[in-house]
């Protein structure tokens, strides 16, 4: 086993996925450093293992002051508290399926290693398909479906991509460690799906007295979204009640927000701008139960055939 991978609790289950989400660049609506640590808690996943953080973090950089520097809280004189980088495995399951899920900090330097080190975690463990999480912002209405982009590591993928009404990725430039590790999943001949949502975000940089930007923290439609693709994908079943009510409340929020808004800045006229992007905005609605449907109508079909 690779010197930095520490697995103490190997899974037994016939089926085995792996979850994963990092602390990282691309985590608009926190939906990679947020929705694993979720379905960690929904799930009452326990911890199984850890990849160390030996060689892959700075502890600073020169004239930047605290940019990488881990946050550390004193109480008194005493250190109550520091936060290092963590990369952290979670297990739940029984004996037919598991899904393991990692989160992590994407790392600083080293990206080989780290790659080689997670990838290493997926073989021993026989995940049969990873699936990682991503975020990006952009102006998009907040009260419609999320537009989702995939990637995908292997060429047989693409026709099942394609039946999650998603766009396919065309994205030219700096890579973020999910698109990293897709590449080298391929090579090694391992399924990897990442899922990045686009998340809302509203500059209204002219009103000063409002600051610049309005944009969604924990955006759970965006984890709703990607969720009903993760359960029809792997035929988990993840409650999203919850998801769901979480979403409504966000938009009810944010209708209160821009309210609040158009009364401090008129002149910004919010509501036809965020009309104007509603006529703009194509919605993709993703509703497997059209499929479901198609299989279970089959399936009565040729019972009475065979009779």
């Amino acid at each position: 086993m690779n010197d930095v991978i520490d697995i103490w609790d190997k899974p037994e289950a016939k089926e085995v996925f792996l979850i994963t989400g990092w602390r990282q660049w691309a985590d608009a609506g926190s939906i990679s450093s947020g929705l694993p640590q979720y379905l960690i808690k929904q799930s009452g996943a326990y911890k199984i293992g850890e990849i160390r953080s030996d060689g892959f973090y700075l502890f600073q950089i020169p004239a930047t002051h605290d940019l990488v520097r881990p946050p550390i809280q004193f109480e008194k004189g005493f250190p109550k508290s520091l936060e290092t980088p963590r990369n952290e495995l979670y297990y739940a399951g029984d004996e037919e399926r598991g899904i393991i899920f990692f989160t992590g900090d994407e790392p600083h330097m080293n990206p080989e290693r780290y790659v080689s080190s997670y990838l290493d975690v997926a073989e021993s463990l026989n995940v049969k398909r990873i699936v990682g999480f991503g975020g990006v912002y952009g102006e998009l209405p907040y009260a419609k479906e999320r537009m989702l982009s995939c990637i995908y590591s292997l060429p047989e993928l693409r026709g099942e991509m394609e039946g999650l009404s998603v766009n396919l990725s065309d994205y030219h430039g700096g890579a973020s460690i999910g698109s990293y590790i897709c590449r080298r999943a391929g090579e090694r001949g391992l399924e990897y799906v990442g899922l990045y949502a686009f998340v809302p975000t509203y500059d209204f940089s002219k009103a000063a007295q409002i600051g610049n930007v309005i944009r969604i923290e924990n955006d759970y439609m965006a984890w709703l979204g990607a969720m009903r693709r993760v359960n029809y994908m792997l035929k988990t079943r993840f409650d999203l009640a919850d998801l769901e009510s979480k979403s409504e409340r966000l938009v009810s929020e944010l209708d209160a927000k821009l309210d609040e808004l158009d009364g401090l800045a008129p002149q910004l006229d919010v509501h036809d701008y965020m009309s104007r992007l509603g006529e703009q905005f194509d919605e993709v609605t993703f509703d497997p139960l059209d499929e479901v449907w198609e299989e279970e109508f089959k399936r009565l079909f040729d019972e009475g055939d065979s009779d």
